[in-house]
């Protein structure tokens, strides 16, 4: 797959992807058609990029290539739960238990401070240069919520290939991320003379 952020190339979010974070994360690498694809975690420039235009970071976080590299491997991670989740199986131990160390490696609200010249206060525990971890987390808890919540059962992989992102489903028939994944079934069913579904 061609790791590529060009505008043109780049799906908009998944729905679902505003309420749940974690389906946006899940989505940030995908194959598009032609054995093209991007991957919007790739170097830690455009990782950070990610982490900021979400609130998930701040401007001047440091990120390193480590930094980005754990970021990809909990992707990984959280899309191997959620394809669990779709089909209906157990998933690895392994994935569990990375987004299980990603959830407790640091506190995730704010914590209580009191000081003589600001008085109490809630402030972050972590310094900036711990601002992965902290992403992470915040990630990780909202991967947690969804796979255990009531949108669970919503939760949905995209069904035109060789797309391969996640969805929450707005109704019962939306089975792609987005218009033009859906448009491009529905010529491709036209072509064959197939029944095409009036799916959004």
């Amino acid at each position: 797959m061609k790791a590529t952020e060009r505008a043109d190339s780049v799906l908009p979010p998944a729905p679902g992807a505003d309420r749940y974070c974690s389906v946006d994360f899940a989505d940030s690498a995908t194959t598009l058609p032609g054995g093209q694809g991007y991957d919007l975690l790739a170097v830690p420039d455009s990782a950070m990029s990610w982490l900021v235009s979400r609130d998930l970071a701040a401007p001047d976080a440091q990120m390193y290539d480590v930094c980005a590299h754990r970021m990809r491997t909990l992707r990984e991670h959280v899309r191997t739960l959620f394809a669990a989740r779709v089909e209906g199986i157990v998933p690895p131990d392994r994935s569990v238990r990375a987004l299980n160390e990603a959830l407790t490696r640091v506190p995730t609200a704010p914590l209580l401070a009191w000081d003589a010249a600001q008085g109490p206060q809630r402030a972050r525990a972590h310094p900036a240069d711990q601002a992965v971890n902290h992403a992470l987390a915040t990630l990780a808890a909202d991967a947690a919520d969804l796979l255990t919540g009531p949108d669970a059962d919503r939760l949905a992989a995209c069904a035109a290939a060789p797309c391969d992102r996640f969805l929450v489903r707005t109704h019962g028939r939306r089975h792609w991320c987005s218009t033009r994944c859906g448009d491009r079934v529905r010529a491709a069913r036209t072509r064959k003379g197939g029944v095409v579904s009036n799916e959004k």
